[in-house]
C-alpha cells in the first residue's frame, strides 16, 4: 500500500512496529494516514509515549485505539509541548480526573487545540455571558466539541439569536448553556428558529417560549417534524385545545419530546381510566407526566383510594415521598376526628330525645 511505501520510504518502520503491536489491520492504519499526513514523520518512541501518557489521566486502554482511529494527529503531538498543557489546563477547572478522560474519549480532538489560541478564549467567552467559573468546565467536559467550533461564526450567531428571543438580562444566555451545552451545536437557521416559530404558532407568547427556553432548552434542539408536531396532534386527539397545550408546554416543555407510546399515553390512559380524573386537571399541574408511573402515580393512587381520600393532582405529586404519607396520615386522621365528632354528635342527640321523650312520658301520667 502506497502509505506503507512511504513510511517505509522516510525511513519510519517503527509507527509502523507500534501499530502492529496494538492490534490494528491494515485497513485501520491506511485510514489513519489518510486522516493524518503527519503521521508519516512520527517515530513510534512518540507515538508510544502519548499512548502511555493518555493511560495514566484514566483512560482505558481498551478505548484507546478508537480514541486513535477518530484522531490519529493525538500520536503526533508533543507530549510536553501539547498534550500535558490541555489536560492540566482542564484540571484546573475543577473537574474530575474520570470527566477529563471521558470528554477525550468521546472528543479527541481536544487534545490537538491550542490551549492559548482555543480554549482560553472559548472560556473568556463563556465567562462574558455570565457562565460561573465553576461551571465553565462543566460545559466543556459535556460538550467538549465546543473547542471546535469558532467564536465569531458559529458561537456568536446562537448568542444572538438567543438574545433575540428577550434573554437579555445579565446571566440568563450563560443559564442556558450551563443547562445543555448541546445546543451551541446547532444551526439558528435550520434547527433553532424553525422550532422557535414552530412554539410561537401554538400559542407560546413571548414570556412563555422565554421560559421555556430558560427551564428546558432541549425543546429547541428537537427537530420540528419528527418530534414536535406529531407530539402537539397527539396532544389535541386526547382532547387538548390549543391554549391548554400552550400551557403545558409552558409548564413542563419536555411534554413536546417525550415518547408519545412510553410515556405520554400510558400516563393519560392511567389519570382517565384508573384515576378518573378529567383530563383537563393535568393543564393545572403539567409536571404530572414527569412522574414515574408505577413508583409514584400508582402507588400514590392506590394509598389514596385505600385510605378513601380526595385531593388535587398537585396535592398529590407536589411532594416527596415522606412528605406525601405524612400529608395522607394527618388527612385520614382529620376525617377520621371529624367523623367520629359527627357520631359523638348524633348519639349526644339520640340521647337527649330519649330523655325528652321520657319526661313527656312521665308528664302525662
Amino acid at each position: 500500500p502506497i502509505w506503507k511505501w512511504q513510511a517505509l520510504k522516510n525511513g519510519n518502520s517503527s509507527i509502523l512496529w507500534f501499530f502492529r503491536d496494538r492490534g490494528f489491520d491494515d485497513n485501520a492504519v491506511h485510514e489513519m494516514f489518510r486522516k493524518c499526513k503527519c503521521l508519516q514523520g512520527t517515530q513510534g518512541d512518540r507515538a508510544s509515549g502519548n499512548w502511555a501518557y493518555l493511560k495514566t489521566i484514566g483512560i482505558q486502554e481498551r478505548k484507546l485505539p478508537s480514541i486513535i482511529s477518530k484522531c490519529p494527529k493525538v500520536l503526533t503531538l508533543g507530549l510536553n509541548e501539547k498534550l500535558i498543557p490541555m489536560v492540566e489546563c482542564l484540571a484546573t477547572l475543577g473537574s474530575k480526573p474520570r470527566e477529563i478522560a471521558s470528554a477525550i474519549t468521546r472528543f479527541p480532538h481536544i487534545l490537538s487545540h491550542s490551549v492559548e489560541e482555543k480554549l482560553c478564549p472559548l472560556l473568556a467567552f463563556f465567562q462574558a455571558l455570565g457562565v460561573p467559573e465553576k461551571q465553565l468546565g462543566k460545559i466543556l467536559l459535556l460538550n467538549p466539541r465546543l473547542i471546535s467550533y469558532s467564536i465569531d461564526s458559529k458561537l456568536t450567531q446562537i448568542v444572538d439569536f438567543l438574545a433575540a428571543l428577550g434573554l437579555t438580562k445579565d446571566g440568563m444566555i450563560g443559564k442556558v448553556l450551563v443547562k445543555h451545552p448541546f445546543i451551541m451545536g446547532y444551526s439558528v437557521d435550520k434547527r433553532l428558529r424553525p422550532t422557535s416559530e414552530f412554539l410561537k404558532s401554538v400559542g407560546l407568547t413571548e414570556l412563555d417560549l422565554q421560559t421555556v427556553v430558560m427551564n428546558f432548552p432541549e425543546v429547541l434542539c428537537r427537530d420540528v417534524n419528527k418530534i414536535l408536531k406529531p407530539n402537539f396532534a397527539y396532544l389535541r386527539r386526547c382532547g387538548f385545545n390549543d391554549r391548554q397545550i400552550a400551557a403545558l408546554v409552558t409548564g413542563y416543555p419536555p411534554i413536546l419530546i417525550k415518547s408519545i407510546r412510553n410515556s405520554l399515553e400510558p400516563r393519560i390512559k392511567f389519570l382517565v381510566e384508573v384515576m378518573g380524573r378529567q383530563i383537563d386537571e393535568v393543564v393545572d399541574y403539567p409536571n404530572f407526566f414527569q412522574h414515574g408511573l408505577k413508583k409514584t402515580l400508582e402507588s400514590r393512587h392506590k394509598l389514596l383510594k385505600q385510605r378513601k381520600l380526595d385531593c388535587s393532582l398537585s396535592e398529590m405529586l407536589g411532594c416527596n415521598q415522606k412528605k406525601f404519607l405524612m400529608k395522607v396520615s394527618l388527612t385520614a386522621y382529620k376525617n377520621n376526628a371529624i367523623e367520629e365528632t359527627r357520631r359523638m354528635t348524633c348519639r349526644n342527640f339520640v340521647a337527649f330525645l330519649v330523655t325528652w321523650l321520657q319526661n313527656y312520658r312521665s308528664s302525662r301520667m
